[in-house]
C-alpha cells in the first residue's frame, strides 16, 4: 500500500519490524496528511511536532504531559499538565508516540462535537454533518486516517455512539477495565477510557496494552486484559435482541441495516434470541440524573482560583448539567431524585444480568439514527439527549460494548453495538471479529 497512513495498527507494528518503512517516515506522512485536512474538519486541537513511534491522537480531557489539555474548554484554555495519565503512560510502554489532543465536547458533555469552545469537528464522510460525540475528534481522527488509533472516553456512549456515526470501530471497556487516573472526571461512576481503531483486532490490541489497575483509581480491576477467544464463526454463539431497541425512535433506514447484519450473524451460525430489557424505557432519565449530579460535584474544582478561569468561561451545556445535578442532589430532591434513579439504575444492571444468564451477546443498533445536519439539534437538549438512547443503558451497568461498521443509510455509516457481561470484551471483540471478517465495511472510506 502507497498511503501508510491506511494501515491498521498490527500492520503498522509489523511494517516497522520488517523495515518496510521507519518510525520517522510514518509520522512525517500522518503529519503531512494533518496538515492538509485538519483546517477542513477541525479535529486537532494542539499537535506534538518531531513525534517517533506510533502516532494516536488522545481526546483533549485526557491529561498529557507537556501538552495542552482543555477539555474543549475556554477555562482551560492555557493548561499544560505536568504529569501523563495512567493510560498514556501503558501506551508510551508500548512505543507508541501522542501525535495530537483532539476536539471533543466541553468536558465530554454532548452527542454531537457541537459544545466544544473550540468550535465543532465536522464528519469526514460528509463535512455537512456531525460526527457524533462527545469524543468527535478522536473518532473523525480515525475515520479520516489522521493517526494509527486514538483514544477516547465514553459516559453514556461517547466513544460507540461516535464510531458509528464515523464509521470506524469504537470499544467502550467495562467500568473498572481501565484506570481513569488522568481523565478530566465528569461523572465518575459512568466514566471509562477506550479506543477508537480501524479493525477489531486493533482494539483488542489497545485494550491490552492501556487496560490494568494502578495505585490511583480504586475502581479499577489490577489486571491486564489478555485475549484468549478466538472464533472462525459464530456457531453455539447465542445473540440477544433486545426488542426495546427496535420500537418508535429507530430510523428505518438503519433498522434496515442493522437487521440486515443480524441476518449475517445468523447466516454465519449464531442462533438469535428476541430479549427484553424492560427497564430501558427508564434509562436516558435515570442517566440524566446520575450523571448531572456527579458532574455538579466533579466541576465544582473549576473555580477559578487554584487553576483555570473564571466559571463564566463555561458553556452552555455545562452549566445545564451543573444546574440540573445541582437541584437533583439539593435537599428535599434528593430522595425523589438521585435516590430514586440510583434504585433504577440497579434494576436496568438486574436486566441485563438476568439475559445474559441465557446469552452470549446482545447485538443492536448503536444510535437510533445516523450522522445529522450541523445545528439540528443544538437547541433542543432533550431531542440530543435521545440520540444516546440505545449506548446509555450499557453504561449505567458498567458492561463492554463495541461499535463495529455494518453498512451504509443515505450514504452515511451505521454501528452495530455488541454487549457482553462487565470484563468479558473477550466475547464482545470475539463475535465484532468475526462479523467484521466476513463484510467489507471496514475498507470503506470517506472521500475527504
Amino acid at each position: 500500500m502507497s498511503d501508510i497512513t491506511q494501515l491498521t495498527l498490527k500492520k503498522t507494528v509489523d511494517g516497522i519490524k520488517n523495515k518496510d518503512f521507519s518510525e520517522k517516515e510514518l509520522n512525517e506522512a500522518f503529519f503531512k496528511k494533518i496538515e492538509s485536512q485538519n483546517s477542513k474538519l477541525n479535529i486537532f486541537l494542539s499537535q506534538k511536532i518531531n513525534t517517533t513511534g506510533i502516532p494516536v491522537a488522545i481526546k483533549d480531557i485526557i491529561i498529557t504531559k507537556d501538552i495542552p489539555t482543555t477539555a474543549g474548554s475556554k477555562i482551560l484554555e492555557n493548561f499544560i499538565p505536568p504529569y501523563n495519565a495512567t493510560v498514556i503512560e501503558k501506551l508510551i510502554e508500548n512505543g507508541v508516540s501522542v501525535i495530537g489532543k483532539t476536539n471533543c465536547d466541553e468536558f465530554a458533555m454532548g452527542s454531537s462535537g457541537e459544545n466544544s469552545a473550540y468550535g465543532p469537528t465536522l464528519n469526514p464522510w460528509d463535512i455537512t454533518k456531525v460526527p457524533g460525540g462527545s469524543s468527535s475528534g478522536s473518532a473523525a481522527a480515525v475515520a479520516a486516517d489522521l493517526c494509527v488509533f486514538s483514544l477516547g472516553t465514553d459516559t453514556g456512549g461517547s466513544i460507540r455512539q461516535p464510531a458509528s456515526l464515523s464509521g470506524v470501530v469504537g470499544l467502550k471497556p467495562s467500568y473498572g477495565r481501565v484506570s481513569r487516573y488522568g481523565s478530566i472526571a465528569m461523572a465518575s461512576s459512568l466514566d471509562q477510557i477506550g479506543p477508537f481503531t480501524k479493525c477489531v483486532e486493533d482494539a483488542r490490541l489497545v485494550l491490552e496494552w492501556i487496560s490494568g489497575g494502578d495505585k490511583y483509581d480504586s475502581n479499577c480491576k489490577n489486571e491486564k486484559f489478555l485475549s484468549s477467544k478466538k472464533l472462525t464463526n459464530l456457531k453455539n454463539i447465542k445473540i440477544g435482541v433486545p426488542k426495546e431497541y427496535f420500537g418508535k425512535g429507530l430510523d428505518e433506514g438503519v433498522k434496515k441495516v442493522i437487521n440486515s447484519a443480524l441476518k449475517k450473524m445468523e447466516d454465519l451460525g449464531a442462533e438469535i434470541v428476541e430479549v427484553s430489557l424492560p427497564n430501558t424505557k427508564y434509562a436516558v432519565a435515570v442517566y440524566y440524573i446520575i450523571m448531572s449530579s456527579e458532574v455538579s460535584s466533579n466541576l465544582a474544582r473549576f473555580d477559578g482560583i487554584r487553576y483555570g478561569k473564571d466559571r463564566d468561561k463555561f458553556g452552555a451545556e455545562v452549566k445545564r448539567r451543573i444546574m440540573l445535578g445541582t437541584f437533583s442532589l439539593a435537599s428535599g430532591y434528593y430522595d425523589a431524585y438521585f435516590t430514586k434513579a440510583a434504585k433504577v439504575r440497579n434494576l436496568i444492571k438486574q436486566d441485563f444480568d438476568r439475559v445474559f444468564q441465557k446469552i452470549n451477546v446482545i447485538v443492536g443498533p448503536v444510535s437510533p439514527t445516523v450522522a445529522w445536519n450541523l445545528g439540528d439539534k443544538v437547541n433542543d437538549p432533550l431531542k440530543m439527549y435521545l440520540s444516546d438512547a440505545y449506548t446509555i443503558p450499557a453504561s449505567l451497568a458498567g458492561i463492554p460494548g463495541l461499535s463495529v461498521p455494518c453498512g451504509f443509510s443515505e450514504g452515511l455509516p451505521v454501528g452495530l453495538q455488541i454487549l457482553g457481561k462487565q470484563f468479558d470484551e473477550d466475547i464482545v471483540l470475539a463475535v465484532g471479529e468475526v462479523y467484521e471478517s466476513y463484510t467489507s465495511w471496514k475498507e470503506e472510506k470517506p472521500k475527504i
